[in-house]
């Protein structure tokens, strides 16, 4: 063989693993961007999603995660990161994560959990008709607020004022306190609307309602007190306040009482919809899915610890007892 065909024939085979490998597909990113804190069961239900419908994250998709821990104004320069990180789709939790991501891109496909209506806040054009570039889960709020107002009632039939904590500097705080206060109108119920935006102002709360002697408390969804339920529930226990919350989380931290979405199966179920649009889907053509699956917590340890007797109806009633 002529020295110039062996030089020929051993760069082919140099170049060859080379070219194969530039040919191999890329890993798919997709980026997470929520107003909490970081959390482990919602990060693992949504690589529950995933993983149900072929997707590993480390093995065949990659994700960013980007979490504002209660501070809505980082969301808009998280949202700018992942675009600029060029991911293949957008996860948004909560409808202040989903504006800022979409006010960042009209071309990356983003898949969101909000509450309240999305269509009145331009993320879609309609629930069976997204158009866009948007789509996900709607939680609902109206009537899971009223309910848990109820169900304090029930709890507590004897509370003469109903204490509610909410966070001003969150855009979800204003459509909850209208339904809070027309529920209360219609079943003559009193209220005490209390702001806060940060962990000094949420132990001021707390002090205001031992002080006012509110006979409850019920705290609104927010990322800001899912991000810092471990001091509510500190708190609440502190000053000897029943107190319900949204969420499940709180009442496993050890909060009193919980009602609302189960989150893990929607945190599930984005992972879904995320491996669809990884698969060629268009979030045009996927309609928004209502949330459908609540449930009703109740710690029986902590209403022992405030002296108090869980209904025997409510407890018939609830998803899960812990004692």
């Amino acid at each position: 063989m002529r020295r110039r065909d062996f030089v020929t024939l051993l760069g082919g085979a140099t170049a060859w693993p080379l070219a194969v490998s530039a040919q191999q597909p890329t890993m798919p990113v997709i980026g997470l961007l929520s107003a909490r804190a970081p959390g482990p069961p919602e990060v693992a239900a949504l690589r529950q999603g995933l993983a149900e419908t072929g997707y590993v994250e480390g093995r065949n998709v990659t994700i960013e995660y980007r979490w504002a821990e209660g501070q809505f104004d980082r969301l808009p320069a998280l949202a700018a990161d992942l675009v600029h990180h060029r991911v293949a789709v957008i996860i948004a939790t909560g409808l202040t994560s989903a504006t800022a991501a979409r006010a960042a891109t009209a071309a990356i496909p983003l898949v969101f959990l909000a509450a309240d209506d999305p269509a009145k806040f331009g993320l879609i054009a309609g629930l069976n008709q997204p158009g866009g570039n948007s789509t996900g889960l709607n939680v609902l709020t109206s009537e899971l607020t009223t309910k848990r107002l109820e169900l304090v009632r029930e709890f507590l039939p004897a509370a003469g004022t109903v204490a509610v904590l909410a966070n001003p500097r969150s855009p979800e705080a204003e459509p909850q306190l209208r339904d809070l206060q027309a529920a209360a109108r219609t079943i003559g119920q009193r209220l005490r609307i209390l702001n806060a935006s940060s962990a000094r102002e949420i132990d001021f709360a707390f002090a205001t309602v031992a002080n006012q002697r509110d006979g409850a408390l019920l705290v609104t969804n927010d990322a800001l007190f899912i991000s810092r339920r471990d001091q509510l529930v500190a708190l609440a226990r502190r000053h000897a306040v029943p107190t319900i919350y949204d969420r499940r989380a709180y009442a496993v931290a050890g909060g009193l009482i919980s009602y609302g979405t189960d989150y893990l199966d929607g945190y599930r179920k984005l992972g879904i919809y995320t491996s669809k649009i990884l698969n060629g889907a268009k979030p045009a053509d996927l309609p928004v899915e209502q949330s459908t699956k609540f449930e009703l917590v109740i710690n029986v340890e902590t209403a022992k610890a405030l002296g108090l007797d869980v209904p025997p109806t409510l407890l018939a009633r609830a998803d899960e007892v812990i004692e």
